[in-house]
């Protein structure tokens, strides 16, 4: 009885319209396109007159790409830049001089 309660709740706060329920789907494939879609992606924008925009999107040099659990953690680029120079305190002084500063 329990369960079915929470899910009619649920239901009652989903803006989702039935035809697009994805509970019963089976065999998605995580991470199906991340390659493609780091290559660089194009975009079609039908426009209300007719027209038709094409945008062709690629990542910036030097933009990381983060997995979603990674960014469960790391929200924001302040984040990410400060837990990797803790990282970098970690390696040894021999090994950091060898890197370019900025």
């Amino acid at each position: 009885m329990k369960k079915g309660t929470s899910k009619q709740a649920n239901l009652e706060n989903d803006d989702m319209r039935s035809e697009y329920d994805f509970a019963s789907m089976e065999g998605g494939v995580r991470g199906k396109y991340y390659k493609a879609y780091r290559a660089g992606h194009t975009v079609k924008i039908h426009q209300s007159d007719g027209t038709t925009t094409v945008q062709h999107f690629t990542l910036e040099e030097g933009a990381v790409l983060l997995e979603p659990d990674v960014r469960d953690y790391f929200p924001d680029s302040e984040s990410v830049n400060a837990a990797l120079r803790s990282l970098i305190m970690l390696i040894p002084q021999k090994r950091r001089a060898g890197v370019k500063a900025e």
